[in-house]
């Protein structure tokens, strides 16, 4: 049975993966802080262990190092967890959109069979990698804060501008050096998706390498503002009474 694109099962994955957030949420809501970060932190790695298998599963190591915004949020989550950051958890809010993203947008994976590994060490990462960046908060490990939100997108822009480099570098590498894939093809990557979008939500506002991504600056603004809105709110009114 193949997973599919908004098909029944899709659907369902999507139904299955908030359910695994929510039933985590009633299972540690009232457990020890040594108890939630024993659970938490053990998950946080499946990420992890998703990077390894996907550097060895597919026998072409250098298409997927980990420089897509999911890996990248893999490697972040055990550290955010562990030390409760409240830099890194907030940078995770942000990150942990793209991997619900990566479940709901699926159509590079839609023919996963459901009971693979391949299906397996995608899907289970991404609804974690998500799961676990709202579940600190709502858990109240760690707190909001609106302040964080320059350093998320300076943290966010400076990290897709450096994995956009070193795209143009090793394209330019493997062509060089004729290094090819399984297929015999001449390997180009797309880390970040700053060469060129893969998917239908990044088509829409393609106008070139690199740069296209900035436009989704205020897409990105209106998802922390929904996040941030009490705090923005209350600090509206504070200057209101000041005033």
């Amino acid at each position: 049975m193949t997973w599919g694109s908004f098909g029944l099962v899709h659907i369902l994955s999507l139904l299955v993966s908030a359910g695994i957030i929510v039933g985590l949420y009633f299972l540690l809501k009232n457990r020890s802080d040594r108890v939630q970060t024993i659970v938490l932190g053990v998950l946080s790695f499946s990420g992890i262990a998703a990077i390894i298998f996907n550097l060895v599963a597919w026998g072409s190591p250098l298409e997927y190092l980990p420089f897509h915004l999911c890996s990248l949020s893999a490697m972040v989550l055990p550290f955010a967890v562990f030390t409760k950051s409240k830099v890194l958890n907030n940078l995770l809010l942000l990150w942990g959109l793209g991997a619900l993203l990566a479940l709901v947008v699926n159509t590079a994976q839609a023919n996963y069979e459901i009971f693979s590994l391949t299906f397996a060490f995608y899907y289970f990462p991404h609804t974690l990698e998500f799961g676990l960046a709202i579940l600190m908060f709502l858990l109240g490990r760690v707190r909001l804060d609106v302040k964080c939100v320059p350093t998320t997108l300076g943290i966010t822009f400076g990290v897709y501008t450096l994995i956009h480099l070193i795209n143009v570098w090793l394209n330019a590498y493997c062509l060089e050096h004729n290094i090819v894939d399984y297929a015999g093809n001449v390997i180009r990557v797309n880390y970040m998706y700053s060469i060129e979008p893969t998917n239908p939500v990044l088509d829409l506002i393609f106008t070139g390498p690199y740069w296209y991504m900035f436009l989704t600056i205020p897409f990105i603004l209106l998802y922390l503002g929904c996040i941030y809105s009490k705090q923005i709110w209350s600090a509206i009114k504070n200057r209101k009474k000041e005033k």
